[in-house]
This record gives structure tokens, sequence and C-alpha cells, in this order.
């Protein structure tokens, strides 16, 4: 089950519009003070700039939103960024677009473009990832038992993460949450029931798309 999609890793990019410099960079943040610390150490980096613009998303559903112009005028800097994160279904991210002004001024229209694109870039360097919730199961079996389950058709319940193999196999798989109960039942099944389910957890994992 796919929860939400984020940045694949923290990353940057850098355009140039009539002389202004701007540089983008974002970074995965799984809370607010993830995002503020995110922003400081930017700000920091760049505290000779003209502009440190800030935009984040958070929640599994993009629940809270926050971005600030940083003194451009009102809705021509952060705004436009924070939209580009909900148009890509982008959340547990923060961005920082910082502007070295050049001496010529975009208005009110170039400047959204300004932003949007290198943000844009950003996100792109950055690349996306999927987080999703699975539920990952630990079974011991013989070998007898382990062989019968590889060499069985799954049907798709569930996949196979890894196997120690000391006196016995210890094997660990994983399923769609919603299909664990069926993915264990296959199992046993396969097993004719000698497999022993050790433990049973929900995790996250993320793949990159």
């Amino acid at each position: 089950m796919i929860l939400y999609r984020t940045v694949a890793r923290e990353a940057e990019a850098e355009l140039s519009v009539e002389r202004s410099r701007f540089i983008g960079c974002v970074c995965p943040a799984a809370s607010r003070e993830e995002a503020e610390a995110f922003f400081a150490r930017r700000r920091a980096l760049h505290r000779d700039a003209t502009h440190n613009v800030p935009a984040f998303s958070l929640g599994d559903r993009g629940e809270l939103q926050w971005a600030s112009d940083d003194g451009e005028p009102q809705g021509t800097a952060g705004a436009p960024v924070a939209r580009l994160l909900a148009a890509e279904g982008i959340t547990n991210a923060a961005v920082m677009v910082t502007r070295y002004f050049g001496g010529v001024k975009l208005g009110t229209g170039g400047l959204v473009r300004a932003y949007t694109a290198t943000a844009r870039l950003a996100l792109a360097e950055a690349g996306v990832c999927e987080v999703r919730e699975q539920a990952v199961m630990e079974f011991r079996m013989d070998y007898q038992s382990h062989g019968r389950l590889r060499g069985a058709p799954q049907g798709g319940l569930f996949r196979i993460l890894g196997a120690e193999f000391l006196d016995k196999v210890t094997l660990t798989v994983a399923a769609e949450p919603e299909a664990e109960d069926e993915a264990r039942a296959l199992v046993l099944d396969l097993t004719s029931g000698r497999a022993e389910l050790l433990s049973s957890k929900k995790i996250l994992t993320s793949s990159e798309i």
C-alpha cells in the first residue's frame, strides 16, 4: 500500500534568469523540525543572498503546507513552490530556493516562473520515491519445506526478502498489509504446516520511481 510520494535524496539545482542566480535545494523532511533545521542550514550557507525562499509539505496526504516569500512580492515565490509540491504529489519534503539578485527586475509573472522552474529542477535532481507500508513475516522451516516453497507459484501474494541457512531455514517474506493473513496461510499451506511463524511486523519501505 503506497502511503505517499517524497523525494529520494537531498539535491540542488541552479538556474540563471536575467542575471539573477536561483539555487534550489530539496530535502526529505519527516517533521516541521527537520524542515526548519534544513532551512537554517541553507540560510547559513547563503547568508549573503537576496532572498532565501522556504516551503514544505508534511503528512501522508500533505496535510501541513507552509511557505514564505522572504521579501519577494506576495505570492510570487514561496506559494508557487508549495503549489508545485502539491501538483507533483510530493510530501514530507522541504524546498528552499535562494536568489542572488542580478540587477534586472523580473515582474510578478517572471518571479513565479523562475521560482517554480528552479524548484522543479531540484526535484528532478532529487528523484521521487514511493513510501509503502509492508507486512514483514519471518518463518522457520526445514530445508525440504523451503525447497517446496521456493518452487511453488505464489500468486503475487508475497515476495521473499531473504533467507538464513542454519540447522533450519529462516525465511523473511513481505506482503501488502491487507494480504498478510492470506500470505501467512499460503506459506503454511505450501509447507504442509511445517513453517513456524517467528515474527510479524509492519514496516515502511521506499522505492525510487
